[in-house]
């Protein structure tokens, strides 16, 4: 069940300041406040429709999976090619299965970094790919 809840902007704040700057929402910050841990299905009980990250649509997969059963390893490099933008982004698969960036912000899923990225809702197992050009989805 999702429930309303108004605050003031001096608790926002301080929300904000324990939040990680990309990752959280006001819910996963009160959840870690509150010594609260995430749900087993990866998404927020408050909100059926929005996973911690923040995103709604896609299903959410993080990369431990992927280096448990060797599809792919610790410090491997993903690509995406933005063709229509002339851009590609560089990311690295880190240890604990989330995504490093153009070496600066880490993510816990590929959607989450691809969303950010491009600022709208993106499948990550779609458009991250492997250095020799397979999509996460197909790995």
């Amino acid at each position: 069940m999702t429930r309303t809840i108004r605050i003031d902007d001096e608790v926002f704040e301080a929300l904000q300041a324990l939040a990680e700057p990309l990752v959280d929402t006001p819910n996963s910050a009160l959840r870690k406040l509150l010594k609260l841990d995430l749900p087993a299905s990866g998404g927020t009980s408050a909100d059926p429709e929005a996973d911690d990250q923040g995103e709604v649509g896609f299903p959410q997969y993080g990369l431990a999976d992927f280096l448990e059963d060797g599809r792919l390893k610790a410090g491997q490099r993903l690509v995406w090619h933005r063709r229509n933008l002339r851009r590609e982004y560089r990311a690295e698969v880190l240890g604990n299965g989330n995504l490093k960036v153009e070496g600066l912000r880490v993510f816990g899923t590929p959607s989450r970094a691809a969303a950010v990225i491009a600022g709208n809702q993106q499948s990550g197992m779609r458009v991250w790919c492997t250095e020799d050009g397979v999509r996460l989805t197909d790995l």
